[in-house]
């Protein structure tokens, strides 16, 4: 089993930054890739970024694209999304994520964390 805390959420202003940090913790020898997902009300759980655990390679969803960055601190099993120029589009619930290849669905990833809301006013 692998623990994953998020954390860094918050209420911004459109246009301002925020950085979510998401703890691994347990069996994080397994852990092959750590991605991030957002939801809100009513809708499904979107793709936001993945990044392989030891390759660090990334993806991104095309709605973050150039705006968010995620990193990984593979020594202190850590996971980072750097949000910036935020909208109030973003405003969701975000979910980080870890799982054995860089898929963008959340059916790919076998363990999750408990989320943390961010949310954008204008």
């Amino acid at each position: 089993q692998v623990q994953l805390v998020e954390s860094g959420g918050g209420s911004v202003q459109t246009g301002d930054s925020l950085r979510l940090s998401c703890a691994a913790s347990g069996r994080t020898w397994n852990v092959q890739a750590m991605a991030w997902f957002r939801q809100t009300p009513g809708k499904e759980r979107e793709f936001v970024a993945t990044i392989g655990w030891p390759t660090g390679i990334t993806k991104y969803g095309a709605s973050v694209l150039g705006r968010f960055t995620i990193s990984r601190d593979y020594t202190k099993n850590m996971g980072y999304l750097q949000m910036n120029s935020l909208k109030s589009e973003d405003t969701a619930v975000y979910y980080c994520a870890a799982g054995s290849g860089l898929g963008m669905l959340p059916t790919e990833y076998d363990f999750w964390g408990q989320g943390t809301q961010v949310t954008v006013s204008s």
